[in-house]
């Protein structure tokens, strides 16, 4: 049958999520994660509708995107079609064609997991890979140790705190505090919890946003930050470990996150966190 792209009205995004959540399993290579899409959320409903890419097959949706960038798709494909061969070379032609709405002509990006046959097929029509990230991992079986500083969780009062350790943590202006109040009124925050490290003195030093894709399925850390003011004193393990934490209780099996291998301080908080580093991945690249 037919392959069918399609971008979602705001209420089908449920129906891209719900395909997420069902997709995620411990074994399974770094994806696209429901989390994702929550924290796009950030951004408004109807904006994070107008990024998401589906492709169907007879009414079930077999792959699912998200344009983290108007020249990067970030996208994942249901289990049982991994090897699908119709539903890779219908990617590869929506990937690379921009009449088709998905990515632009010129330079643009694709992450998908490892084990996709549209990598072959995409090395076929001439595109490379990108820098190197790092996929880490780390089991929630056992309980997780205490994190050893003040953690709360941050609401109304603390989306400016939110917003002050994003903007340094990253070196940018553009997280406010209206990231905080949009990503928590999203139809699946319900799924995330949002934790802040502080200080002695009551200060914010760090912030961490989990989400969960449901009971006995892997969460996600989306984002973590600490601000500049208070690196190398351990609140980075300690956050994260709070988030590690907090997942556990929503029923999570483990916690992943993915870091550009270059990151070596995010890395190394994270194994410090327990996290165990897996097989580095790449972005595929056209760069015409």
């Amino acid at each position: 049958m037919t392959i069918a792209l399609g971008t979602p009205t705001v209420d089908g995004v449920r129906e891209a999520m719900a395909a997420l959540r069902e997709w995620q399993y411990d074994e399974a290579p770094m994806q696209l994660h429901s989390g994702d899409i929550g924290w796009n959320h950030r951004f408004g409903s109807a904006e994070t509708a107008a990024v998401v890419r589906t492709w169907s097959r007879d009414g079930r949706i077999l792959a699912v995107g998200m344009l983290d960038s108007p020249t990067l798709v970030r996208m994942t494909v249901a289990p049982d079609a991994f090897r699908d061969a119709d539903l890779a070379r219908r990617l590869v032609e929506d990937l690379s064609l921009p009449e088709r709405g998905v990515l632009p002509e010129g330079a643009v990006s694709v992450e998908a997991p490892l084990g996709l046959p549209l990598h072959d097929l995409l090395s076929e029509e001439g595109w490379g890979v990108d820098e190197s990230w790092t996929p880490l991992f780390r089991d929630l079986t056992e309980p997780v140790e205490e994190p050893g500083v003040r953690i709360r969780s941050i609401g109304t009062e603390q989306a400016q705190d939110f917003a002050d350790v994003l903007r340094s943590a990253f070196g940018t202006s553009r997280p406010t505090p209206a990231y905080w109040h949009a990503m928590s009124a999203g139809p699946f925050y319900a799924d995330a919890r949002c934790l802040g490290a502080y200080d002695d003195q009551g200060g914010v030093a760090a912030v961490v946003t989990v989400w969960s894709a449901g009971p006995g399925k892997p969460g996600l850390v989306e984002p973590m930050g600490v601000h500049a003011d208070h690196r190398g004193r351990g609140y980075g393990r300690a956050i994260t470990l709070a988030g590690a934490a907090a997942l556990r209780e929503l029923g999570s099996s483990s916690v992943r996150v993915c870091t550009p291998s270059s990151h070596v301080g995010a890395v190394a908080t994270y194994k410090a966190a327990g996290f165990e580093v897996r097989p580095e991945v790449r972005d595929r690249v056209r760069t015409a």
